[in-house]
């Protein structure tokens, strides 16, 4: 029988920031409490948190956000804003491409998966 695997934001997280070369504004630092990965490592599930900055991403994954707290503005290419809070979800696909602003502290959960 396998059994569930609860989140533990107890733990120490892991922490973090987007490389330097794509933060556009402040000083992003994260912590990740990844609490799981797939036997074949194509599937993560955990919380993330960033404090405010601004940086350009470029998923290669699939990704399910469900927003905690706080407050983001997410940008495609095309200059679309989605501004998320608290209660949100949504899925960022594969090839997406654009900014991700953290406009007061925000932390997520998130399952990702790496095709």
């Amino acid at each position: 029988m396998t059994a569930l695997i609860p989140v533990n934001t107890a733990a120490t997280p892991e922490t973090g920031a987007p490389d330097a070369a794509r933060v556009l504004e402040g000083e992003p630092v994260s912590s990740t409490w990844n609490v799981y990965e797939s036997g074949d490592g194509k599937f993560f599930s955990g919380i993330w948190e960033s404090e405010p900055g601004k940086w350009r991403i470029e998923y290669t994954e699939h990704e399910f956000c469900h927003i905690i707290e706080g407050e983001s503005v997410i940008a495609d290419e095309a200059g679309t804003q989605t501004r998320v809070r608290a209660g949100d979800a949504f899925v960022i696909p594969a090839g997406f491409k654009g900014t991700w602003e953290v406009v007061t502290k925000t932390r997520k959960h998130y399952a990702i998966y790496e095709a």
